[in-house]
C-alpha cells in the first residue's frame, strides 16, 4: 500500500509540473503517403532563399520545451507573377547543422536517437501542389509536398503565409508534426517523457535568381 501511495503521488506531482504542449497552438500537418511529384517543364521565375531565411523547430517534454533549427539550408521557389506556381519548390537542409538551445541536448539530436546525421545527412521537402486557403483554413494558401526525414517520405500539407513584392516573396508558416511518422521514436526518461508532436517553423525570404 505505501509502495501504491507513492507512486501515485508521484505520477499526481509530475501531472502538476507539466509544461503546455505548445504544438496545441499550432495546425497539425495532414500526413499521408508520399505522393508523386509533377513532371515536365515548371512554370514561372525562380526565387532562390536568401541567407535571412530560418527554419526552426520546438520539441517538447512533460518538464519544459527546447527550441532548435538549422544553420544551414537551401532552397526555392517558383513564381507565376504575384503568385506562387503551382509545383517547382523544394528545400534541402544539412542535418549536421543542427542547432538547439542547449550545447548537450545538440549533439544527442544529431545522434541515433533522433536525426542521426551521419546515416541521413539531409531532409528534403519538395512541393506536390499549392491552393488557395479557405475560410475555415488558417494562412493565404496551403502548401503540400514530400517530406524526407531520418530516411522516411511522407506526404504532408500545412498552412502558410505568402506575402509577394517586386524584389521579394516571403512565406511564412508554422505546423506540427509527428516524429513518430519519421521513425524518431527515442521516448526519453520515464518520468520526462518527450512528446510526440513537434513544432516546425518556417520564415523562407527569396529573390529572383540572377543568372
Amino acid at each position: 500500500m505505501k509502495a501504491t501511495f507513492i507512486t501515485l503521488t508521484g505520477i499526481a506531482s509530475i501531472a502538476l509540473v507539466s509544461c503546455d504542449n505548445p504544438a496545441d497552438k499550432t495546425t497539425s500537418a495532414k500526413t499521408g503517403e508520399a505522393q508523386a511529384v509533377p513532371v515536365g517543364d515548371v512554370t514561372g521565375q525562380k526565387w532562390v532563399f536568401s541567407e535571412d531565411s530560418s527554419i526552426s523547430f520546438i520539441g517538447s517534454k512533460v518538464t519544459g520545451s527546447h527550441e532548435g533549427g538549422f544553420k544551414e539550408f537551401n532552397g526555392f521557389f517558383h513564381v507565376n507573377g504575384d503568385q506562387l506556381a503551382e509545383s517547382g519548390h523544394q528545400v534541402v537542409i544539412t542535418m549536421d547543422s543542427t542547432w538547439s538551445d542547449a550545447e548537450k541536448l545538440t549533439g544527442h539530436l544529431k545522434s541515433a536517437d533522433f536525426f542521426d546525421v551521419e546515416k541521413y545527412p539531409q531532409t528534403t521537402f519538395v512541393a506536390t501542389g499549392v491552393r488557395k486557403s479557405e475560410a475555415s483554413e488558417k494562412g493565404t494558401h496551403q502548401l503540400s509536398g514530400n517530406l524526407k526525414l531520418h530516411g522516411v517520405e511522407k506526404s504532408i500539407e500545412f498552412p502558410v503565409t505568402v506575402e509577394k513584392s517586386e524584389e521579394q516573396i516571403h512565406l511564412t508558416a508554422e505546423f506540427d508534426i509527428n516524429r513518430f511518422d519519421f521513425d524518431i521514436k527515442y521516448p526519453g526518461k520515464q518520468d520526462d517523457l518527450i512528446r510526440e508532436e513537434v513544432v516546425i517553423k518556417f520564415d523562407l525570404k527569396a529573390k529572383p535568381e540572377v543568372n
